[in-house]
């Protein structure tokens, strides 16, 4: 049986720290700490720099989506089921990835 208490904090904090991330790249994305570059060959490397961290900012997005999810879950009473089989998340796999909501049955297919 999993201690849904202590998952919400778990959760809560990985929430907290990926909403920190985001903020951080949001601002790094749209430059407002710096100018952009006059330098055409500055701006390529700039560009290439967004990409980047675009790709990190969505990234953390879909882990924040993640996270509600199963914060929802635990609300829901339903945290620690597996959403395709209804059996039990081992909770070795809950403690390494809080938001699983597959089991590893059911991950492997």
């Amino acid at each position: 049986m999993v201690d849904t208490e202590q998952a919400r904090q778990k959760l809560l904090a990985l929430r907290d720290g990926y909403t920190r991330r985001i903020a951080a790249l949001d601002g790094d994305l749209h430059h407002r700490e710096q100018a952009v570059e006059k330098d055409f060959a500055e701006q390529a490397t700039q560009r290439e720099n967004d990409s980047v961290l675009a790709a990190l900012d969505d990234e953390a997005r879909v882990q924040v989506g993640l996270i509600d999810a199963a914060l929802a879950r635990i609300e829901g009473g339903s945290y620690g089921s597996c959403v395709r089989c209804g059996e039990e998340i081992a909770a070795g796999r809950l403690e390494a990835v809080p938001y699983s909501t597959l089991c590893i049955a059911c991950a492997e297919q």
